[in-house]
C-alpha cells in the first residue's frame, strides 16, 4: 500500500509517517520542499509518478488569527490546493483522506456536532477548510474527511506547551467559555489508520478526543498531570480578544473513535520526559 502525505513536515505528518510506515505502508512524504499544492501541474505530475494508492492531505494555512486579514492565501492553500490534491486523487484512483476542523462549525449547539450537521463557520480559517471539504465531495469518490479539534502533538507549537512555558507568570488566565475536544496528534494518526484498515464507508467523520472540555479545564489537566503549580485563573472570551472569531461550544461526536483525552493527555505528557 502506497500511502503519499502531504505536509510530511508539520505536526501531524511527522507523527502520521512513522506510524503508516510501521503499519506496513510504503510511504511517500511531500511538503512545500517537495510539491507546491497550489501549482495544480506540480501536484499532478507528482501524483502521476508516484501512483499512490492513498493520498493524505495535511498540509493546510493554520493560523486561525491571521487568516483574518490573509484570506488570499489561505484560500490559495486550503482551497485551491485541496481541490488540486483532490483532482490528482481522483485521476490516480487513489483515496483521498483530508483533514478538516471543528471550525467549521458556529458552535450554537448545546450537544455535540455530528458529521452531518450543517456547517456554519464563523472565521476564515474555518470557511477555507470548509471550502475544502466541498472540493473533496464534489471532485472524489472515495474520500474520508476526518474533522478534528484542538490539535497539540511532539513536533509543534501547540497549547500544551505554551501553557508549560507559562507556568511562571504570577497570573495565568486561560478561556472558560470556549469547549471543545482536545486531541492529541498521534491518536488522531491512530483513527486515520482505523478509518483505513477497517474500510469504513466513505464520507465525513470526527476523529478527535473524546469527551471535552473548556481551554481553561484543559490547561488545569495538564498542570494536574505535571504536579506543577501554576496561578491559573478562568476568563471570559471578551477578556482574551482575538482576531478570529472562535465557536463557542465545538465538542464533536466522534463516535468512539479516539479515546478519552484526559487519558491522550497522560501519555504525551508521560512520552514528553
Amino acid at each position: 500500500m502506497k500511502i503519499m502525505v502531504t505536509g510530511a513536515n508539520g505536526m501531524l505528518g511527522q507523527d502520521l509517517c512513522p506510524i503508516l510506515e510501521n503499519s506496513g505502508a510504503f510511504v511517500i512524504p511531500a511538503d512545500i520542499d517537495t510539491l507546491d499544492i497550489t501549482d495544480k501541474e506540480s501536484v499532478n505530475a507528482f501524483a502521476r509518478n508516484v501512483h499512490p494508492d492513498i493520498i493524505i492531505h495535511c498540509a493546510a494555512y493554520t493560523n486561525v488569527d491571521k487568516a483574518e486579514n490573509d484570506r488570499e492565501n489561505a484560500n490559495r492553500v486550503n482551497v485551491l490546493g485541496t481541490q488540486n490534491i483532490a483532482q490528482a486523487a481522483a485521476d490516480t484512483d487513489a483515496l483521498l483522506v483530508y483533514i478538516s476542523t471543528d471550525y467549521v462549525f458556529d458552535g450554537t449547539k448545546d450537544t455535540p456536532y455530528k458529521p452531518d450537521d450543517k456547517a456554519n463557520p464563523i472565521n476564515i480559517y474555518g470557511e477555507t477548510k470548509f471550502l475544502g471539504e466541498e472540493a473533496v465531495r464534489n471532485i472524489c469518490k472515495k474520500y474520508y474527511i476526518t474533522r478534528t479539534s484542538w490539535l497539540y502533538g511532539h513536533f509543534g507549537k501547540n497549547f500544551v506547551e505554551t501553557m508549560i512555558s507559562l507556568k511562571d507568570k504570577p497570573e495565568l488566565k486561560v478561556v472558560d467559555d470556549q469547549k471543545g475536544c482536545p486531541t492529541w496528534s498521534v491518536e488522531l494518526c491512530r483513527g486515520i489508520l482505523k478509518l483505513i484498515m477497517q474500510q469504513k464507508p466513505y464520507g465525513t467523520y470526527h476523529v478527535c478526543g473524546s469527551n471535552s472540555t473548556t481551554w481553561y479545564g484543559f490547561a488545569k489537566e495538564v498542570f494536574e498531570i505535571m504536579n506543577l503549580d501554576a496561578n491559573l485563573k478562568p476568563c471570559t472570551t471578551d477578556e482574551f480578544p482575538r482576531n478570529a472569531k472562535r465557536p463557542k461550544y465545538s465538542v464533536m461526536d466522534n463516535d468512539n473513535i479516539c479515546p478519552d483525552w484526559k487519558d491522550s493527555l497522560k501519555e504525551y505528557i508521560r512520552l514528553r520526559g
